[in-house]
This record gives structure tokens, sequence and C-alpha cells, in this order.
């Protein structure tokens, strides 16, 4: 098995950013571990994509990263490669709570985004951990963790005060375990502000996705709406051996959002 093919595991993957994500890492022959929650149709579709474009190996894993016994299932699957290069955690969900309306929000919620934003990537980490710091002794550098986080942790204002408050404890996760898995393992998180991506109206309604497209459009410094593919790039840099002296940081990417917030 080649040394030079990226081994990887792209949670959440079966649209949005974790799609364009493994799309991105099969472009340059990768191994991937596509997977999913509960759609199993679109998972199907993009490690279908994920082979046209390249990809050395593809399997497709139905788990939910708040479970432990299926964050293990998951990085099981990837264990026949011997090793893995990058574990990028994408996975996430929220309660769109509109105007941060307290009332909008029960503890359940609070459980459930947590268990699925901050935990899952907790335990997909530990129970990759053994894998990814095999990478350092094949290939002679440290393997690499992306957390996929978001501009709400940073700046508090997003779908809802239990997503930016996830995030948040994602980002300070991210940097304890830079701290903690070096010098074996780097670990990253990359914070997108706004994504074109169907995120918005599966939680807003189409209407109220595309108010809030035009009103980023308008607004943003660059005045370009981020689409999934942008924010991938991001991600799959911080996946690879270019980005090898980088670790603890969290990078923003949403063409200057910030700026205005």
């Amino acid at each position: 098995m080649s040394e030079d093919v990226l081994h990887a595991i792209v949670t959440g993957s079966s649209s949005g950013l974790g799609a364009a994500t493994a799309g991105l890492l099969a472009e340059g022959g990768a191994r991937i571990v596509i997977n999913y929650s509960k759609s199993e149709r679109e998972a199907k579709a993009t490690a279908e994509v994920c082979r046209k474009a390249g990809a050395a190996e593809v399997m497709v894993v139905q788990g939910d990263v708040s479970r432990d016994e299926d964050c293990r299932k998951i990085v099981a699957a990837a264990a026949h490669w011997g090793r893995l290069d990058a574990l990028i955690n994408n996975a996430g969900t929220t309660q769109h709570v509109p105007a941060h309306n307290l009332e909008g929000l029960s503890a359940d919620d609070f459980l459930r985004i947590f268990a699925v934003n901050t935990i899952g990537p907790y335990q997909m980490i530990r129970a990759a951990r053994p894998l990814l710091e095999t990478t350092v002794e094949v290939r002679r550098r440290p393997a690499a963790v992306v957390n996929v986080s978001s501009i709400a942790g940073i700046n508090g204002n997003g779908s809802s005060i239990a997503y930016s408050a996830s995030k948040s404890a994602l980002n300070q996760m991210t940097v304890s375990l830079a701290r903690a898995l070096a010098p074996s393992i780097r670990v990253n998180a990359v914070c997108p502000g706004y994504i074109d991506t169907p995120w918005f109206a599966k939680g807003r309604g189409q209407e109220s996705a595309e108010r809030v497209r035009a009103a980023v459009l308008e607004r943003v410094p660059l005045r370009v709406v981020s689409t999934a593919k942008d924010v991938a790039q991001l991600v799959c840099f911080l996946a690879s051996p270019a980005s090898s002296n980088m670790t603890g940081e969290c990078v923003r990417t949403d063409a200057g959002l910030h700026l205005i917030l």
C-alpha cells in the first residue's frame, strides 16, 4: 500500500462541506471513509463522486458520532490501512432559534448539540489515536486532525446559543488536544462563516435561507458567499503535509464576516 496516498476519515460527509472535502481528497487519489448518520442515499452518491474523481479506495460507514461505539466502528473501517493520516471531524448539528429566543432551547437540545459537535470529535479522536500515531512512524511526519468549527464559536452569533457554545468548546478542545497529542498528531480547527449549502434551508425554510444569503452577500467585505468547496480547500490544506508546522490553530474563513460582527 503506497505511503504517498493520504488515508482519511471524513465524518458527516454525505453532503455539504463534508462531501466537498471528500471530493477534493479524492482528486488527490486518497483512500477515504465516508460517514453518514441518516442519509445513506446521499452518502453513496458522494462515494460514487469520489470514485470517479480518482479516489484509491472509498468506504461508506453509517454512524452517529455522539455514540462512542459508532465512533469506534467508523475508525475500525480504516484499520486495514494500517494507519490514518487525517481525521476530519465535520459532523455537526444545530437547533435553529431565531433572535436567540431563550425559550427556544431545552436542556435536551443542548445535550444533543454538544454530544454531536463537541463530544463527537473527542470520541473520534480518541478512537482514531492509535492509527493516527502510526502515521508518524511510517511517513515521518505527524498525522492531522481537522475539527470543523464555526465563526459562531468565536463571536457567539450562530444559529442558536447552544450551537455557538458547542463550537466555542470545540475551539478550546482543539487547543487542548494540540498540546496533548503533539508531536505525533497535529490538531487544528476551521471556523467558516456562512456557507452556501442547504444547511439554512433545512433549518429555517427556503425563503428565510434566501434572505440570509442575500444579507451576507451585501454585507461581507469581500462581497462573496463562500461555497462548500471554498471551505473544503482550507480543510484539505490543514489535513495535508503542506500545513505540517501548524497545530492548535482555529482558522477563520468567512469572506471577512468577522470584521463586521
